[in-house]
This record gives C-alpha cells, structure tokens and sequence, in this order.
C-alpha cells in the first residue's frame, strides 16, 4: 500500500496586528487580563478584502513553491474552513481558481478547530486507495469575520490566518525507518457536549462555555493523544515537536506536558496569533519548520481538537 507524506508547508496572515491594548479600547479588557488568562498578546485581523479563499491560496502558493510543484501537478485540494459564509463555490473551489489548477477534486471540511488534522487524514487515505497522488491541504479561518467584538470573553481569543501542506504519495513509506511520513490518524467527538463551542445565528457568531472546553482539553484529551502516538509506534518522549491546536496558551501547556513530551518543541504561536481554529496547526507547524527548530524527518504529533468537541491527530515526519 502506499503511503503519503507531507512535503512541504506554507502559512500567510493578514498584515493587520490587534494587539491586546488594542481591545482595551474596544471592550473593557486589558493587557494583564488576557495574558494571564490566555497567553495571547497579539493577532492577526484581515480586512473586508482578505477573504477566506485569498488567505488560504496565498498559504497554498507558499507551500508549493517550497515543494516546488506546480498548480497543475495537484489532482485533490482539501480546505478546512468553518467561516465559508458561501456554500458554493465551495473554498476549496475558489482556492483552485486563484491559482489555475487543472481538474482537481475539491472539497471543503468543517470540523471547526480540528479541521485541519481531519483534513490531513482524509488526503492521506485518498493517497493510500490511489484516488490521489498529490493533495494541497489547508486549514483557513477569518475569525474576525463571526466575532462578537462587545464580548470580552471570547473576542480577545480570535485571529485570521492560513496554513497549507502539500502531501504526496511514498511508495517507500511502509519500509522508510521510523514509520510512515503520515501516521495513523485517531479522531472523535463528544457529540453530547457539541454545544459548548458554537457558530450560529445570522450573521453567524463565535460562542463557547471556555469552562467546559478547558477542563475537557486538560483533563480527557492527554490520554487520547497518547494513544495517538501508540498508533504511530512512537514514544511521547522521543517526539521532537508537538503542535496542538491553539487555542488557548493555558490549554496547550498542562496538555502537552500531560502527553509527556519533555524533548519536544511545544508549539506556542497562540501568543502572537490568537486562535484562528483551523488554520493554527498548519500555520504553526510552517512558522516552527520556516525557523529551522524542526529537523527534516523527526517526528511531529499534530493534535487537533474543539468545534463539535471533536479531535482528530496523527505523527507526522517533518518535511
């Protein structure tokens, strides 16, 4: 059977920077009340001329150069998204436009937050039945477009921005040392608890209980990523970075020591990013590669998890 691996990444965010003095002025807020509840210090807002489509071909753009692959040689766009306000064209339509692609199979998935992760799993597995063979997967979200700007709760959480990866097929994956360029995905949901993050209404608007987000992220999804690493044939300890979904710098700390991974890189791009629900993991991933802190080939677990109180992860080699 054939395997796939990621070959390269590429990420854009809009030039605007929010920051948190910023919102002081919006909403009543401040600098130390974000931080020391979220971590966050800045993010990212594009303007009425940024829509989704155009972030996520400039991310798209940016990892095919770096493969140094054309448009035309991508046969399956996938494009996670949850603020596609449009049904059709779908964005992974729109995206295959922008960049005169030839007749690849396009599809969008909405898993909100783990999105991305759901979407690298699902080109995988085209790749493997051979529906596939080159795939531009990418996780992209205009936050800013579905936030309540009068509610300090969540508003202060929220950015924009896009990451993208190209995957390929390896007919050496099965024999390559240290397991397959993409590993085993393992994903589910809590459909009963579904409700706690929330995009609704017209116009639509972000909502969550963070409370109930929080202790389900800290307390039930360590054991679950673990197991993702068992499925991969890995131990936590010899992970070299951890990219969870971020969400929240106060999630993403006590989750990824939890997991164990003392000798990882622990993602942390959440501070100056905000979160931008799919395209975080892919955005951040680019950003720890783009700087050099990821050896090519070492092994990275991306963990996904939120909308739907979904998750979805999976080990990956570094491109």
């Amino acid at each position: 059977m054939t395997g796939s691996r990621v070959v390269a990444l590429g990420h854009y965010q809009p030039a605007k920077v929010l920051t948190n003095d910023d919102l002081a002025a919006m909403v009543d807020t401040s600098d130390e009340w974000i931080t020391s509840r979220v971590g966050i210090k800045t993010r990212h807002v594009g303007g009425p001329d940024e829509p989704v489509d155009e972030m996520a071909a400039h991310a798209g753009a940016k990892a095919l150069a770096t493969a140094g692959l054309a448009p035309s040689d991508i046969d399956l766009v996938l494009v996670a998204t949850s603020t596609a306000i449009d049904r059709s064209p779908s964005m992974a339509a729109r995206v295959a436009a922008r960049l005169g692609m030839g007749s690849p199979a396009v599809m969008d998935i909405n898993v909100v937050c783990s999105g991305f992760t759901h979407a690298l799993a699902t080109a995988d597995h085209a790749i493997r039945a051979g529906a596939a063979s080159r795939a531009l997967v990418i996780g992209a979200d205009k936050m800013a477009d579905i936030a309540d700007w009068t509610d300090r709760s969540t508003c202060v959480l929220l950015g924009d921005g896009a990451g993208a990866a190209v995957v390929t097929a390896d007919p050496t994956a099965p024999d390559t040392p240290g397991g397959p360029g993409i590993g085993p995905v393992l994903w589910g949901s809590v459909p009963e608890m579904g409700n706690a993050v929330r995009i609704e209404g017209t116009p639509p608007r972000f909502a969550q209980e963070g409370q109930s987000v929080y202790r389900w992220a800290t307390t039930q999804l360590p054991p679950i990523a673990r197991r993702v690493c068992e499925k991969a044939g890995i131990a936590p300890e010899d992970l070299a970075a951890v990219v969870l979904h971020q969400a929240n710098l106060r999630i993403i700390e006590p989750v990824a020591r939890k997991i164990g991974a003392v000798n990882a890189v622990i993602a942390r791009d959440v501070v100056d990013s905000g979160n931008t629900s799919a395209a975080s993991i892919p955005m951040a991933l680019s950003k720890l590669v783009e700087r050099g802190e990821v050896a090519s080939g070492a092994p990275v677990l991306l963990f996904g998890f939120g909308g739907n109180l979904s998750y979805a992860g999976q080990v990956i080699r570094c491109p």
